[in-house]
Order: C-alpha cells, then sequence, then structure tokens
C-alpha cells in the first residue's frame, strides 16, 4: 500500500469514522433534498429495491418515501448499473455523466457473468440486437432473452440478457424500486428513458472528487473498491496539488478535499439503522473505519449480501430485521454483544421510528431484542 509522508496529520480510526458519517449524513439528520442526498452519496446501493428508501429515512430530516417514488417516476432518478456493475440509485444527471466512465470495466463484467457461453459473440453486434429488441418497450430479462436468441439460436437466452446491463446501460423502470413497488424487474436503455446526454462525460479525476465528498479521507485503493475502476494512482497525483494528504494507523496515505469536513473523534454519534449493502459499509478496501473485522463473518453472507444493520457510536454493532404479519410490525434488534442501557433505550427510541415511517398502516408496533 502507498505509504503517507511522516509530516502527514494522524487519522485514528475513530477520526476516519466520525468524518465518514458526516459526508455520509449519519452524524444527524439533515434538511436536504433527496436528489441532493442521493448525488452528495454518488450513488446509493439498490439491489434491494426499498433499500434506498430507508437509507434516506435514516439520513434525511422529515424523508418521505413518496419523495423518492416521484423522482424515480418523473425520471430525475434512476436505478441501474454502475459502480462495480451493481445495480445503484442515481440522479439522472449522473447517469449519463458517471456511467460512460464505467465503459471498460462493464465490458469485462459482460463476459466474466455470463461465462463462456457468449464467448464468441461480437459485443457490439450483441448490444445493437438488445438496443433494437428495447427500441419498442422496456421489457423482462426473459423477454429480452427471447428476443435475443433467434439470432444466436446456439445460445442461452439467459446468459444473452445477462449480458446486456454491461454492454448497454439499461434502467430498471417503475414501479420497481419505488416503496410500494413489486414485480420483475423490466428494463429500458438509458438512451431512451433519459435521452442521449447533453454533456461531457465526466472526467476521472472528477469522479475521484465526488467521491472523496461523500467518503473520504480515503486512500487509491479505497476509491477503486467502491468504483470498480483501476489505476486511478494517476488521478489521484494529478489532483494532488488540490488535496489535503493524511496518513492512517497502519500509515496508508489518505487523501481529501481540503475543505472537507473531519470532525472530532469524540464528536457524539446517535444509534442508526442502516439498510441492506448501505453505500457506507461498501465504499472503502479498508472498512475497519465502520465495520470491526471481528463482526465481518456476523454479517457477510455467501451470496455478498449484507443485511441491514445498526450502528452504535458509528460502528456496526448489530443487524436488525423487519416483518410484518397480522397487522403487527415486529423490529428485531440482533446486537453483537450486550448493551449498555442509554445503547438499549437510543434503539428503542429509533426504531419505534423506523417502524412509525416503514409500517404505518399496522395497528401494533413492537421493537425486540433477538439473538
Amino acid at each position: 500500500m502507498p505509504r503517507s509522508s511522516p509530516l502527514a496529520p494522524l487519522l485514528t480510526r475513530r477520526a476516519l469514522n466520525r468524518a465518514l458519517l458526516d459526508r455520509q449524513l449519519l452524524l444527524r439528520r439533515t434538511r436536504m433534498t433527496p436528489l441532493a442526498a442521493i448525488e452528495r452519496l454518488v450513488a446509493m446501493q439498490s439491489q434491494m429495491p426499498q433499500a434506498p428508501h430507508y437509507g434516506l429515512w435514516s439520513r434525511l430530516e422529515g424523508f418521505r418515501t413518496e419523495a423518492l417514488d416521484k423522482l424515480l417516476t418523473t425520471r430525475r432518478a434512476i436505478r441501474g448499473a454502475m459502480m462495480r456493475g451493481t445495480l445503484h440509485l442515481t440522479s439522472a444527471h449522473d447517469c449519463l455523466a458517471l456511467r460512460p466512465l464505467l465503459d471498460a470495466q462493464m465490458l469485462r463484467l459482460a463476459f466474466s457473468n455470463a461465462g463462456k457461453s457468449i464467448a464468441d459473440i461480437d459485443p457490439a453486434a450483441l448490444r445493437a440486437a438488445a438496443r433494437a429488441a428495447l427500441a419498442g418497450g422496456p421489457l423482462t430479462a426473459v423477454q429480452l432473452g427471447e428476443h435475443l436468441q433467434p439470432l444466436w439460436p446456439k445460445h442461452d437466452a439467459t446468459a444473452l440478457a445477462r449480458a446486456i446491463p454491461f454492454l448497454e446501460p439499461l434502467v430498471q423502470v417503475p414501479p420497481r424500486g419505488l416503496w410500494r413497488g413489486a414485480g420483475q424487474a423490466t428494463l429500458a436503455t438509458v438512451a431512451d428513458w433519459l435521452g442521449e446526454a447533453v454533456e461531457p462525460a465526466a472526467t476521472t479525476e472528477a469522479l475521484v472528487l465526488r467521491y472523496l465528498a461523500g467518503y473520504g479521507p480515503a486512500s487509491v485503493a479505497d476509491a477503486q473498491a467502491w468504483s470498480g475502476l483501476t489505476r486511478l494512482s494517476a488521478a489521484f497525483e494529478a489532483l494532488r496539488p488540490r488535496l489535503k494528504t493524511f496518513t492512517d494507523e497502519h500509515g496508508v496515505e489518505l487523501f481529501d478535499l481540503p475543505r472537507a469536513p473531519r470532525p472530532a473523534a469524540d464528536t457524539p454519534a446517535p444509534v442508526r439503522f442502516l439498510p441492506e449493502l448501505d453505500c457506507a459499509l461498501l465504499a472503502h478496501a479498508d472498512r475497519a473505519r465502520i465495520l470491526d473485522d471481528g463482526h465481518r463473518k456476523a454479517i457477510y453472507t455467501k451470496n455478498g449480501i449484507l443485511p441491514p444493520t445498526l450502528l452504535i457510536d458509528g460502528f456496526v454493532a448489530g443487524t436488525w430485521k423487519l416483518d410484518v404479519a397480522h397487522e403487527q410490525a415486529t423490529l428485531t434488534l440482533r446486537p453483537f454483544a450486550k448493551l449498555a442501557k442509554a445503547d438499549t433505550r437510543a434503539l428503542e427510541e429509533e426504531g419505534a421510528q423506523l417502524l412509525a415511517f416503514a409500517a404505518a398502516d399496522c395497528s401494533t408496533h413492537v421493537v425486540r431484542f433477538g439473538q
């Protein structure tokens, strides 16, 4: 790992934690529009369709699900493959500006995900066929595969369709992603859904600056882990005169925007509930600033899906699950260790607010602690 100058200021793990919480709007709920918050975070993980609603609720004062629903239905925000080829919620503007930076990464992912079954297909021809199929309107992955297979009859329709989100920028159109949305994912091209970009694509340096604003201070390796891009050292070096450098407790060089907030390490941090795969947990190669190494096995599943987590004093301290049955909503909290009374009360209070947000239609709300 790159080592910092011995003169670079030291940032402890707790100092990095408080900086991350501040950038992530998790030190205090903020009066900000959902669109501004999404752009502050650059992109929010959205493999679980309703996860961004929970993520914004934990970050914004007075957040209402209708606000995000409206962004999606009016096409000011979209859900599509972005960083690391995974499904993210982004603003329409950022989708058009940032997605071209990921094209080379996406091409590699197209063939690694679909496997050898499409290795002999010209990706440009496959992309063109998909665009032609989707020009008639949004399709499910199954329908898209059915359109493509007659052109490549010896290939599996599922494999053909699986490659398309990496070859052609796609959107999962509403109602998928709405608070009460359901049903299969239905796909449209970004070009059809949003129109062609009217501004030039962002530069790699611009992406690095956006990343540092939302997730810094961070190392080159952190930015690469978040974005899925490689060889970002050149971008950081080009930006070095504009950045401030630090060192972490292991001597790794960290970069940050000079005027970005870096609260004191002893700044109080409220309890917070984060949804599955929250972006705060997936934005660094070294996640110790928010997740203790001893707790990694407790939340990382074999399929790579992180469960909803709870933060105490800024760090992942357990998981949570919401169940609704027979007009009763039950929030089960599973802390990793015995809790102080003050933390128990804080979780109960925050949990009651979460139930009021997520299960307002239920007549009974229960917060319970499980093993």
